[in-house]
Formats: C-alpha cells, structure tokens, sequence
C-alpha cells in the first residue's frame, strides 16, 4: 500500500497529493509517469510525475477531476493509500542525457496550459538544480485555475502567466504570449508544450513560424499505460508510435495531431456513464 502523505487543493476539482513510493522516487526522471489504482476493482490511472525526493521517498503526482477514476482519487484524504503506485514509467526528458555544460548554454522555454503546469514542473526544477535558465509560460481559463505559479517561479528564470478571460497576467491564449515573446526577440533554443492537445497542436503551428524547436508530451492519449491497450496510439513522423512506451514526448512538427485529438475523443461516452454511475455510488470500490 502506497499511503498519501499530503494533500493539497490546488484548484476547483484539481488537487496534489505527495505518496510514499520509495522505489519509485528513488529512480524517477523528468517526464516519465505512474500507474496508480485506488483499490483491487479499481481502474489503472496514468499520471505524469509532478515532483520526486528520493531522501523523503515520495513522489508527488496532480490530478484534476475528469471522469469516475479521477473522481474516487480525489476523495482520498491523508493517510489513505493507493493499492498500486507502479513506475517511473515511460521515457525520460530528452536533456537529461546532456551533459550540465552543455545545457548550460541553452535557453529553454515551457508552455503550460491547465493541468500541463504538474509535469513541466519537475522539468523546470531539474534544469534550474544544474543552472540553466528557462522561462515558463502558465495559461489556464481564468485565475482561479492557475496552478503551481509559486512553486515555478522559485525555479524558472521568468515565468509568464495567461488567462483566457484577462483576470490575472495576460490576457489570450498561451500562443499569443509565445508570439508576443518571439517577436520581441526573445531566442529560445529549446521549447517544451504541455497541456490540451488542442493547445498544443495550436502551439506547434506557431512555433513552426519562427523555427523553435518545439517537444510536446502526448500523455493525455495514456489510459493502460504499458502499450497493451493501444488507445495511446499515434503517428509520429508517418510511423506508428505508442505514447506510454515510446513518449510520452515526442518532436511537436512530427505528430499528427488530427489524428491525436480523434483519439482521445474515442471513450467520451462511457467515460461520461461511468462518472455518473460513480456519482450515484454503483461504481467499483
């Protein structure tokens, strides 16, 4: 049992939990992921690795509220536990096979749209611990959604927050600041997207304009989490490509996003019924 050391509520339906996983914390990287179930009839759940300490042997994960698996995580307190907390799984961030010098000598930038603020976290944190600079752009519907801005801006070297509606920072999409970046001549050498595949599709297309060097992470596509399932299944540079074994990230200008976002439409309507059977209480567990 993986019990839950602390829980914190980030925003409305979105909420951190730090678990003791001392395996797991002990060999975990920047971008890779966990399978967590709540209990034996639960579903297996992929979640992005938000944060690790190997010393404390906790991993930090985030979950927001979609459907009835993340519904029945959301209602575990402190001091309860996960029957299964399975990983670090997946490929790790590219940069972390560079050595520090030469990272030290690239700039990088982050957008993170809504929840995508979890998993660019870790990113931005192990760059900062070996002294390269990276700026982060945070965008998210309205202020009350935005998540993690004070814990990123004790890592980033600048961090830039969007809001749909204008309630805090700037006001438009996390494109329209990337633009506004790039044209005042601000240089990148790397760029990370991570957040609604929409986004991130919109994201691509412009930073295609001004040749930035772009990664996305395809983890939203994850349901099985090893492969077996083959729903996170996608076309990276016309080949075949599997988010949870292969990615979850992958070079933005080779994935095919059409085909990405059908994808992950495919589930809509039993996950629906199944969140609605969760809230009556005739789900499993």
């Amino acid at each position: 049992m993986y019990k839950i050391l602390k829980k914190r509520i980030l925003a409305p339906d979105i909420c951190l939990m730090e678990v003791s996983a001392y395996r797991v914390a002990s060999s975990a990287q920047p971008g890779q992921f966990v399978i967590v179930r709540v209990n034996q009839h639960g579903e297996r759940v992929p979640l992005t690795i938000c944060d690790f300490d190997p010393v404390a042997g906790s991993v930090t994960i985030v979950t927001q509220r979609v459907g009835a698996s993340s519904r029945k995580i959301l209602a575990l307190e402190e001091g309860d536990a996960f029957v299964d907390f399975v990983g670090p799984l997946g490929m790790p961030s590219e940069f972390v096979h560079e050595k520090d010098e030469v990272l030290q000598n690239k700039k990088y930038l982050f957008i993170a749209g809504g929840l995508g603020t979890a998993p660019v976290y870790p990113q931005v944190k192990y760059l900062h611990t070996r002294g390269v600079q990276a700026e982060v752009i945070i965008g998210a519907k309205t202020r009350e959604l935005i998540i993690m801005e004070e814990e990123m801006m004790q890592v980033a070297s600048r961090v830039h927050i969007c809001t749909d509606d204008g309630s805090y920072g700037f006001k438009g999409l996390v494109t329209a600041k990337l633009k506004e970046l790039l044209d005042n001549g601000n240089h990148y050498d790397q760029a990370v997207a991570i957040g609604p595949m929409i986004m991130m599709k919109f994201v691509t297309l412009t930073a295609r304009d001004y040749s930035l060097p772009l990664i996305v992470s395809l983890n939203t596509l994850m349901v099985d989490g090893t492969g077996m399932c083959g729903a996170c299944r996608v076309t990276v540079g016309g080949q075949t490509r599997f988010a949870c074994v292969d990615g979850p990230e992958f070079d933005a200008y080779q994935v095919d996003f059409d085909e990405a976002i059908r994808r992950q439409s495919m589930y809509k309507e039993q996950e629906i019924e199944a969140d609605h059977k969760c809230k009556i209480g005739l789900g499993n567990g």
